[in-house]
């Protein structure tokens, strides 16, 4: 072969020297690597990678926040996608490089928690899309900002910084987050304006925010919490009493908490104490008039001037109203006089009480019913151990079981009263610091054993029959009030053959010997056998004895006769 041959390539051999200049060159699909812009045509930028071929990439994709539209010759980072499609086309992507080329960036910012450039670009469900220069980031609805945001349409499209909160390349997911930048920044502002602050220090301020228990007030970059408790004296119901949105207040600096930068203000601190001097103002025993400004199970605030409260417990609201809520006896701005129980002024406490600027019913009832008085009134109540009766409008007096019957026990008699029945008693006794009232029923009609002529042990007693049973028989006596007893059968006679309850009838009169005289239990008992015993012993110390030789018979006979004679 000669020399001219050898020196013109043929088609193969120019393939072959392509092949080798391709090979010699770091190009592999799936990459990024340097193109050259080398035109720009209609939508398309034409990009000159080294290849056979140029590739065509769509210009939007040279699009967004920050870029800039290339022109023929500039030099540009892309992604090599294939080398040759079917066209014979080299397949290059903007979007793509730049999205690598983000990733190794946000990679390395992320590893040292250094924030990111983004543009919040889209709205997808549960937040925002945000560009992060060629890789796409989801930024959470409550990551926005450190309040809520309404209307995101101004940060839309505007490079700001986001902190990277979760990273996951195999998946291409992305977590920002805007707010937390912006505590940081705040943070770290706060911690400086904190460090200009001292308490006790007095500042304006504007009222940013109110709660249910107090107000947020701005100090010029910082919030300061000014508490319901430390906004008056007097008692504030809600803050929006005192304050309103936009005000601009005067305020004291009560506390720094340097840890939490969390401070504490006050607007009743620039004003006079009015707890100061307040025994002076408000001696026990004195009354006074006050306003209820509130009301609470256990009893009601009075207000005795602004900024001073005084506590009316519920057992100093009413002598005679127990166990009932305060409610129903004072009502909120309710003018009430009061008296002064108690002055606490270190705990800042007033014991008030309504009850004794009255005068103690129990006192008033005592002075008009002493002892002995007779009172009628409606049965309140019925209990197991007596009725309640109400002697006036605000009193119930007790009868005990023991006082409603002289005879029939407290159990029986108590069943002929009910509920609602007006009632007749005498009043036994007044207690007033028990503030109890005692009546009794039975005394109305009198003792039995004292209006039978004084009954003693030992009083020969007329008594008539008036039931026979298998044990004795019952029997009454006396007079104009008849005395009940029942006389055993072993009492019936001095003779054991005679001790036959049926051979008395109902009716029958007989005489019997009292043998005791119980008034406690208001019982008296008597004895046929006792008496004849007794008349026995007295016959023989009259008219004989054992020793005189004279047989009982004659005795009785001699003691019959001289009956006889005194009768004549």
């Amino acid at each position: 072969m000669s020399d001219t041959q050898t020196s013109t390539p043929s088609r193969s051999d120019f393939a072959d020297m392509l092949e080798a200049s391709l090979a010699t060159r770091d190009l592999q699909e799936g990459s990024v690597v340097k193109g050259t812009v080398t035109a720009v045509e209609n939508d398309f930028v034409v990009i000159d990678v080294g290849l056979k071929t140029e590739g065509r990439v769509p210009l939007r994709e040279f699009t967004g926040p920050g870029a800039k539209l290339p022109k023929a010759g500039d030099e540009v980072d892309i992604y090599l996608e294939r080398i040759e499609n079917a066209m014979g086309e080299a397949v290059l992507s903007r979007d793509k490089a730049r999205r690598e080329e983000a990733w190794d960036r946000l990679e390395k910012q992320y590893e040292g928690k250094e924030p990111v450039t983004g543009a919040i670009v889209g709205r997808v469900k549960g937040g925002f899309t945000v560009d992060l220069g060629g890789a796409s980031a989801f930024l959470p609805g409550s990551q926005v900002d450190i309040r809520p945001v309404r209307d995101v349409t101004p940060l839309m499209n505007k490079e700001q910084p986001f902190a990277i909160l979760k990273m996951d390349r195999p998946r291409g997911n992305i977590v920002v987050s805007r707010r937390a930048v912006l505590e940081e920044s705040r943070a770290e502002q706060r911690a400086e304006l904190v460090g200009q602050l001292a308490e006790g220090e007095v500042r304006e301020g504007v009222v940013k925010n109110i709660t249910d228990y107090g107000a947020f007030v701005d100090l010029g970059g910082i919030d300061g919490l000014l508490h319901v408790t430390d906004m008056s004296w007097s008692r504030v119901g809600h803050p929006s009493e005192v304050v309103d949105v936009g005000q601009t207040v005067k305020v004291q600096i009560i506390k720094i908490n340097k840890e939490t930068q969390r401070i504490s203000l006050g607007m009743k601190q620039l004003q006079a104490d009015p707890w100061e001097g307040v025994e002076a103002k408000y001696p026990v025993g004195a009354t006074f008039t006050g306003r209820v400004t509130n009301i609470a199970e256990y009893g009601a605030f009075v207000e005795l001037e602004p900024g001073v409260e005084g506590l009316v417990h519920v057992s100093e609201m009413s002598w005679t109203k127990k166990n009932i809520h305060p409610g129903k006896i004072v009502s909120t701005s309710q003018e009430v006089e009061v008296m002064v129980l108690d002055v606490d002024p270190e705990k800042r406490r007033i014991s008030l009480g309504i009850k004794q600027v009255q005068r103690n019913p129990w006192e008033i009832f005592a002075e008009q019913h002493p002892p002995g008085t007779e009172v009628q009134g409606e049965v309140k109540n019925i209990t197991e151990f007596g009725l309640f009766i109400g002697v006036d409008e605000e009193l119930d007096g007790m009868v005990h079981l023991s006082d409603l019957d002289w005879d029939r026990s407290g159990e029986e008699a108590i069943q002929d009263y009910k509920k609602g029945d007006v009632v007749k008693a005498k009043v036994l006794d007044v207690d007033v610091e028990k503030e109890r009232i005692s009546l009794g029923i039975k005394q109305l009609a009198g003792d039995p054993l004292e209006e039978a002529g004084g009954i003693k042990r030992g009083d020969t007693v007329t008594c008539t029959v008036t039931e026979v049973t298998t044990g004795g028989i019952e029997v009454t006596f006396g007079d104009d009030t008849q005395v009940k007893s029942f006389i055993r059968k072993s009492d019936l006679s001095r003779d054991r053959a005679e001790q036959r309850p049926e051979r008395f009838s109902v009716g029958d009169k007989v005489d019997a010997r009292v043998t005791n005289v119980d008034k406690a239990t208001r019982r008296v008992s008597v004895s046929i056998k006792a008496l004849e015993v007794a008349e026995e012993k007295e016959a023989v110390q009259q008219y004989g004895s054992a020793d005189s030789g004279a047989s009982l018979g004659d005795i009785l006979g001699a003691a019959l006769k001289g009956q006889d004679k005194g009768k004549e």
